[in-house]
């Protein structure tokens, strides 16, 4: 039985949601999905409410699928982007958000480059607060759309084997999907070069493998994370060439194997690095369908918060 509504006001991080509002969430996509796959494609549940888009840090696809989520819902959109923005000027985050909301904003969806910055503003704003990226802290909601891809090709996750592959020390969203998928039952292992595998991962509950091929025989699903070279400012790998030879995913590694596994990749992809594209457009692949459910999950989470109003 899960429940009728979100335990929370607000969608700061999957450390901070129980499983019933992640089962709840995964409901409500299953009914949009519906919505979504009609010739029209909208509908009027938030014909009311004024959602800002705050993204202080690039994003093509979260920035798209929020927005296209929120017009599916038929919401009123106002967006902003810090790189044209009097933040460059010197405007403090609180003094951004506030002037916003000045302008009578009921919802606030935001990437920034710190971490903790949503949970910032839940304290001192009235808004619904979405977290769309914090640094390298969490990115909630793509993790629930990982799982709820994972959900659609296998069931129910409880005791499935998923893999994490690549740089986990800076991606918020190997963190938000190890708390996803452990409050599913999942087993979750981690496997990466033991620079980009943070110290005391194993804390969470987490298996840690640096062999890639021994991961992929053991796993159900082999989502593969992107090298963040932007974040590192130091060298964790001795070259982009090393790390595909040794931890690349390539189709000859997964003919190798005895069974079929699905592939993921949250994007952007460093082609013919972390995955050959090869595998990235193979039918085991269910990159695409991430995309797709992205809208799914995202008008889930606006119209169960809009809800909390």
């Amino acid at each position: 039985m899960s429940a009728s509504q979100l335990s929370t006001k607000h969608l700061l991080g999957i450390k901070y949601i129980t499983k019933e509002d992640i089962q709840l969430i995964f409901e409500t996509a299953d009914n949009f999905k519906e919505v979504i796959n009609r010739p029209i494609k909208k509908v009027p549940s938030l014909r009311d409410v004024t959602i800002a888009n705050l993204f202080f840090e690039n994003s093509t696809r979260t920035r798209i699928s929020f927005e296209l989520a929120e017009k599916r819902l038929s919401a009123d959109v106002v967006n902003f982007s810090a790189s044209s923005s009097s933040v460059k000027k010197g405007e403090t985050l609180l003094d951004t958000v506030n002037n916003i909301l000045s302008m009578k904003v009921d919802m606030v969806v935001m990437r920034h480059p710190a971490p903790g910055a949503p949970a910032f503003l839940a304290q001192h704003i009235d808004a619904n607060i979405i977290n769309a990226g914090d640094g390298t802290h969490e990115h909630p909601t793509q993790a629930l759309l990982d799982a709820f891809s994972m959900r659609e090709q296998l069931g129910d996750l409880a005791g499935k084997k998923i893999a994490i592959f690549g740089d986990i020390l800076h991606s918020r969203v190997a963190l938000s999907n190890i708390f996803c998928l452990k409050k599913l039952g999942a087993e979750v292992t981690v496997c990466g070069p033991p620079t980009l595998i943070p110290k005391h991962i194993g804390s969470l509950g987490v298996n840690v493998s640096y062999n890639v091929k021994e991961t992929l025989q053991w796993c159900d699903v082999a989502n593969i994370l992107r090298i963040q070279l932007e974040r590192q400012d130091i060298k964790y790998i001795p070259s982009i060439r090393e790390y595909a030879q040794y931890f690349g995913i390539n189709k000859s590694l997964l003919d190798s194997l005895n069974k079929k596994i699905v592939v993921m990749h949250p994007g952007p992809i460093n082609r013919g690095v972390e995955i050959s594209s090869d595998v990235a457009d193979s039918e085991q692949s269910i990159i695409l369908q991430q995309v797709e459910n992205g809208v799914a999950i995202r008008m889930a989470i606006l119209f169960l918060l809009a809800g909390k109003r």
